[in-house]
């Protein structure tokens, strides 16, 4: 039996993430599983334990598990893509690893991505095996699913760690695998017993609901780092799904192994993985960063700072930018720029940017004075080290669009924070003055 050391990385707000350390080769790799995940249980299932110990051979292998799920803190919310991110920050820092390769596997690869696309320099290289940029069906992406078989999925999860659950999630999961390579009784039990180990069925419910709803193009083409994409020849969807992927990163290779997904073949896997991140990677010169950008305002100031008169409207004014500071400084926010009543700052991440906003809207209440938002994320151009480009000329004008108290986002925005707790109205779609094409807007909700 493959038992192996735990240890645990303390986050920011106070949980436990699980992590495991095997291997002692040159090249760090930073494996980000799939749903299912439990460090003690996953060595002992055939194909994850193949995986792992493959890596392992010549790699320094680094494991976690995700929040809410397997030996992490269970008594937390199921995590979204931008804590997911966050909480590998925390296991990198905490076993040393400055600058790891990626592994991500199947939806696990969505985290990956984002770091590789919000901090460059902390990723040397970046490999997806069963790369997947959203779950749902849209008409410029035919590999998702539609309602139906959501509904199907959501009916599976009803079976969460109940005997039947196997096959009834491999019908709506994984059909490569019920196409090219049947599950036999031994590999149903073994997903059984994996989702009770990952976690309980609330927990399962929403993650689905989380990646139902996230869509992660819009990250791709701030993706610097030498990027592999992996596909097994038993799924042609896949295949198809991975080759428009590949087409939005810079310079990603892709490679069709023989055998069907999480089945047979995964030592192909393992070969193609440990070739691809031996290679010792420079350090990028970076021009451009997937950023996050927010740009507020205070509404009415012309007309506020008439009725108050100048002085007492240079009071308000550093009132409002202690208020503004003080936001930026609890959400992780990077002061661009500052002129009269109006900021520019950008994030790491969007849900944080939008946390942000809400928190300066409610604090300037207090002043007697309303502020509007406006939020975009998006591939900037690193001038100064600050960021610049169409990506903030965007945010400008979506903030342009709101109103008094109102927190305005695009829709890559939205689909980057499936899972945190926000809720959004649709704000109908416009025209962005000097940007092409007409864009939908979100206002977030109250």
């Amino acid at each position: 039996m493959d038992l192996h050391e735990t240890r645990y990385a303390r986050t920011t707000d106070g949980s436990y993430i699980a992590y495991q350390v095997v291997g002692e080769g040159p090249v760090d790799v930073a494996c980000l599983l799939d749903v299912f995940g439990n460090l003690d249980v996953l060595w002992q299932e055939p194909v994850f334990g193949t995986l792992f110990r493959g890596l392992a051979e010549s790699t320094r292998l680094i494991l976690h598990d995700r929040r809410a799920t397997g030996l992490s803190s269970r008594n937390v919310d199921a995590p979204n893509l931008e804590t997911r991110v966050d909480d590998l920050r925390a296991v990198l820092d905490a076993v040393g690893s400055r600058r790891p390769a990626i592994l991500g596997l199947l939806e696990g690869g969505a985290s990956g991505a984002m770091l590789a696309a919000t901090d460059p320099g902390r990723v040397s290289s970046f490999a997806w095996y069963g790369p997947q940029a959203r779950q749902l069906w849209a008409p410029d992406y035919p590999w998702g699913v539609g309602p139906d078989h959501h509904e199907r999925n959501r009916r599976a999860l009803e079976l969460w760690g109940t005997p039947g659950f196997g096959s009834s999630f491999t019908d709506t999961n994984l059909p490569g695998a019920a196409e090219g390579d049947p599950l036999t009784d031994d590999d149903l039990a073994w997903i059984e017993l994996l989702s009770r180990q990952t976690a309980t069925p609330d927990v399962a419910a929403r993650m689905d609901r989380m990646w139902y709803e996230t869509d992660v193009r819009g990250l791709m083409s701030s993706i610097q780092a030498p990027t592999l994409l992996i596909q097994h020849e038993g799924d042609a969807r896949g295949i198809e799904e991975m080759e428009s992927i590949a087409s939005l990163i810079p310079d990603a290779r892709t490679v069709v192994e023989p055998g069907v997904m999480l089945t047979s073949g995964i030592e192909h896997v393992v070969e193609a993985v440990r070739t691809f991140l031996g290679a010792e990677v420079p350090h990028p010169e970076l021009e451009t960063i997937l950023s996050t950008v927010l740009f507020t305002d205070i509404v009415d100031s012309t007309k506020i700072q008439a009725e108050a008169g100048d002085r007492a409207w240079r009071d308000l004014v550093l009132k409002h930018h202690a208020v503004v500071r003080g936001a930026l400084s609890r959400w992780r926010g990077i002061e661009n720029d500052t002129a009269g009543d109006g900021f520019y700052a950008t994030f790491d991440g969007p849900a944080r940017a939008i946390r942000c906003a809400q928190d300066v809207r409610d604090g300037v209440r207090d002043l007697g004075i309303e502020i509007r938002a406006g939020i975009h994320a998006g591939e900037c151009e690193v001038i100064d080290s600050k960021c610049g480009g169409l990506t903030v000329s965007i945010g400008a004008r979506v903030a342009g669009h709101a109103g008094p108290s109102e927190v305005l986002v695009s829709q890559t925005v939205k689909d980057l924070v499936a899972g945190s707790g926000l809720t959004f109205e649709d704000a109908g779609e416009h025209e962005l003055k000097g940007v092409p094409d007409r864009w939908r807007l979100y206002r977030v909700a109250a």
